[in-house]
Parts: structure tokens; sequence; C-alpha cells
């Protein structure tokens, strides 16, 4: 895990859920399944690089609406 940087802008997982539209269950699914890298963790509040999480979150929007399957898309993003 990364620590905070002050040149990476950080966002919570709640602020993911709202600026983005998508489930908690969906953040918390993403980052289980290494879609998403968690940057750091202060108590029970999960912190992202908010950058990271927008161009994440675009491709795999992309890749979704293309027919790919998450294990797939894993697979693009991550090469595993």
């Amino acid at each position: 895990m990364r620590k905070n940087n002050r040149h990476n802008k950080m966002i919570s997982a709640k602020d993911i859920v709202s600026k983005y539209n998508i489930s908690y269950h969906a953040v918390n699914h993403y980052t289980d399944f290494g879609l998403l890298q968690l940057a750091f963790k202060k108590g029970n509040v999960r912190f992202y690089d908010s950058r990271q999480v927008r161009q994440r979150l675009n491709k795999i929007t992309k890749l979704a609406r293309e027919g790919y399957s998450l294990r797939l898309i894993r697979r693009k993003l991550l090469g595993v």
C-alpha cells in the first residue's frame, strides 16, 4: 500500500459511491478483485488515489459495455 502523497488526491470509498454512482458493494468487489487499488486505510475508512479510480472505472465501464466479463476486464487491466 502506498502512503498518502501530496501530489495524489485521495478519495474515500463513500465518495466513490456518490461521485461515480456505483454501489458500495461494487467498490468492495472491485477492491477485493484487484480492479481498484487501496492507497491506505484510516480506521474503517478506505482511501484510493482519485486519478487511478477515475481511469480504472472509465476502463471498466468501457470494457463492460463491450461485453467483457469482470474476469476478462481484470486480465486486460492487470495482466493476471
